[in-house]
């Protein structure tokens, strides 16, 4: 049985985590650290923890399996439908008319932190079903969990997963298979599922709504503005962005503006 981390490893651990992605792994998920770094010794075949940690740093993909064990991934089909609301009734309406004005048919969504999936393949849905004729959209999903990803990328929920979707969404878009559903290849092909770190450059432009919600709140506030300083450089002229309903840009030095609408609050890159 490997030891429990020391305070200084746990401290080394810790802004290894938070350097990479972020994150602020706090001295109450100390537990949750020490059984996943079990886990990847076990797996790897090393007798402590030092050992392990000179492996993270010179090895890429072992890192991004690190990050992957500490992350936390919950999500569900439709989670908060205010924001789902807000997005059929208004944010799409407005996307839409500034897309004819500019001659331009498809739109970029963005879900970032999608875990694995239900977020991204929620979205879009509805995009299948409210769009006029003539208009078309793409979503880039991504995170940094690669366990999540492949999830996604598989589009196969179990039927205890598949709560929340209306009843008509189901039969349009899944097939029922032995223990679940599968998302149909015409709601597959709009989404690029990929590995993303959001402190990094995301690579994307112009896109006209991002989600990113319930991601900020494993942030500290430094870590929060380069995150959603590289959101603004990602998005277009008159975007939307979704954060939880938990989180706030409230007091932070952002350019985006608040905005309440009917249904649920959101920002926008109002330029």
């Amino acid at each position: 049985m490997v030891d429990l981390l020391t305070d200084a490893q746990f401290d080394m651990f810790r802004k290894t985590i938070y350097d990479e992605c972020g994150i602020t792994f706090s001295a109450a998920n100390r537990s949750i650290l020490d059984s996943r770094l079990k886990e990847r010794l076990r797996e790897k075949q090393l007798e402590n923890v030092e050992d392990y940690y000179k492996k993270i740093l010179s090895d890429k993909e072992e890192m991004k399996t690190f990050l992957d064990s500490v992350t936390t991934n919950l999500t569900r089909f439709f989670r908060n439908q205010p924001h789902f609301d807000a997005l059929t009734n208004y944010v799409i309406p407005k996307v839409v008319e500034l897309k004819k004005q500019s001659g331009q048919r498809v739109i970029k969504v963005w879900s970032a932190g999608c875990s694995s999936g239900e977020e991204p393949y929620t979205i879009a849905m509805i995009l299948k079903s409210i769009l006029p004729a003539g208009m078309d959209f793409e979503i880039t999903a991504s995170d940094i969990s690669l366990k999540s990803l492949m999830v996604g990328k598989q589009g196969f929920y179990s039927d205890s997963r598949i709560t929340g979707i209306p009843p008509d969404y189901l039969q349009r878009f899944f097939t029922k298979t032995d223990g679940g559903y599968q998302v149909k290849d015409e709601l597959k092909s709009k989404i690029d599922f990929d590995y993303h770190n959001l402190q990094h450059d995301s690579g994307l432009r112009n896109v006209d709504v991002l989600f990113c919600r319930n991601v900020l709140i494993y942030f500290d506030e430094a870590a929060q503005l380069v995150a959603i300083n590289r959101f603004w450089d990602s998005m277009a002229a008159k975007s939307y962005l979704f954060i939880g309903h938990s989180e706030s840009l409230f007091g932070m030095d952002t350019k985006f503006e608040f905005l309440k609408t009917d249904w649920a609050c959101l920002y926008q890159k109002n330029i």
